[in-house]
């Protein structure tokens, strides 16, 4: 669906991501997650791999750096809660 160009660039058109492009994503931490503590992963997103802020399901739960993660909810613009695999 185009958007009106009157009112200019649909989201789509911006390149951000919709939630449900980002809900089931696998991807790896590259920056330990932990308790009270946000990490980071690289996730891959429009045709490359891009970083998120991130924070376990659990909130006790400490994901190490280079584990594998799927990304279960999206906050945009970039965040994400991620569970391992």
């Amino acid at each position: 669906m185009k958007s009106d160009p009157t009112l200019g660039l649909d989201d789509t058109e911006r390149g951000s991501v919709a939630d449900q492009q980002m809900v089931g994503k696998i991807g790896r931490v590259t920056g330990r997650i932990g308790p009270g503590v946000i990490g980071e992963v690289m996730v891959p997103v429009r045709g490359g791999t891009e970083a998120f802020h991130a924070y376990a399901t659990e909130g006790d739960d400490e994901i190490q750096t280079g584990t594998r993660i799927v990304v279960v909810e999206y906050f945009p613009p970039r965040t994400v809660v991620v569970t391992k695999m």
